[in-house]
């Protein structure tokens, strides 16, 4: 036990350096970015990171509380106008895997489960779970999913300000200081029962989406009014970097080669279809520009919310069109790959 959380301590010492030198240097989200470039040397060098563990399961409930509060009866007025926009989202999924799947197939040539769930956009964590139930790579779908999601977040900060002239220093929250204890409490309870019933009901996700799913009533009922304080969600941003980061340990040159090389060229491709959906959505009016592009970025909630926030983006809007994407893969991929006959011996 004492040798884990001494690799944690060395871990978070690492990823407050980086957030430091971030800061200094001027550079754009010091509290995500630093502690995921300090801590992906670090790994990639040799140096014995890992992951949050519970913590970092702890920090997600701060972002499920955050998206939860941002589900008022205003957004549930709105829903209307955004089926159109909700409508693409399946079929972004479909054209994804088909450029995808035969990627990972024909030209790497890795068997069709590891090709079917590599290429599905959905959590890293659920993608490499569902794929390690139906026999497929577990190394290379941690590492080709891994590459994705920290490509995606290193990468789209910069977009945001160099093509849609976004700000990237919107206030992310009120000071814990300024708001009511009472509504502190309430989110407290929230995050926990929320994240825990998640976990009994056995929802994918749970950290995530069980605080959100019961903040979200708070909110809509008129019982919570107030996102986390700004100190809860730059130290979620802080964890999710680190853990990025932190999940290039022991990655060999042919892993490098093969699998991240793979993903990295995955995003470029799936980047490539991201613009497209997102110009038809700015293109007939569905959303404004940054809210159509955040919606359509295909890595996780969790890094799409810390960067919705820090825009200064349609939380609820952005946050919405990630949910119906990741659940329907969730829900649809192990059943697309039960009818294509994916993971049956041979197949």
């Amino acid at each position: 036990m004492g040798g884990i959380w001494g690799r944690r301590a060395l871990t978070i010492g690492i990823g407050i350096a980086g957030t430091a030198v971030f800061w200094a240097a001027g550079l754009p989200l010091p509290f995500l970015l630093g502690p995921l470039f300090a801590c992906l040397v670090a790994a990639l060098t040799g140096v014995p990171v890992t992951g949050a563990g519970p913590l970092g399961k702890v920090m997600r409930t701060v972002l499920g509380v955050a998206i939860g509060a941002s589900i008022t009866p205003e957004l549930v007025a709105r829903l209307p106008q955004m089926l159109a926009s909700l409508a693409l989202v399946p079929v972004y999924v479909i054209a994804i895997a088909a450029v995808g799947v035969p990627f990972f197939r024909r030209v790497y040539g890795f068997d069709m489960v590891t090709a079917w769930y590599a290429a599905m956009p959905g959590g890293l964590q659920e993608m490499v779970v569902f794929g390690q139930e139906a026999g497929g790579n577990v190394r290379a779908l941690s590492l080709i999913h891994a590459t994705r999601v920290l490509i995606i977040v290193a990468v789209t900060p910069f977009l945001l300000v160099h093509l849609f002239g976004a700000s990237l220093d919107n206030p992310i929250g009120a000071p814990a200081a300024t708001l009511p204890l009472h509504e502190m409490a309430i989110m407290v309870v929230a995050a926990f029962a929320g994240w825990k019933i998640a976990e009994r009901v056995g929802l994918f996700g749970a950290a995530i989406l069980g605080p959100m799913i019961l903040t979200a009533i708070l909110s809509l009922t008129d019982i919570l009014h107030f996102r986390p304080p700004a100190e809860a969600i730059l130290a979620a941003q802080f964890f999710i970097g680190l853990s990025l980061g932190a999940g290039y340990l022991g990655v060999t040159l042919a892993e490098i080669r093969r699998d991240v090389v793979a993903g990295a060229l995955f995003v470029v491709m799936v980047a490539a279809l991201a613009a497209l959906f997102t110009e038809a959505v700015i293109l007939f009016d569905l959303a404004p520009p940054v809210d159509g592009f955040l919606a359509f970025v295909p890595a996780g909630q969790a890094e799409m919310a810390v960067l919705a926030i820090v825009v200064g983006a349609d939380l609820g809007y952005v946050v919405l069109h990630h949910v119906v994407r990741v659940f329907l893969i969730i829900t649809g991929a192990p059943v697309a790959a039960r009818l294509f006959g994916v993971g049956r011996k041979g197949g």
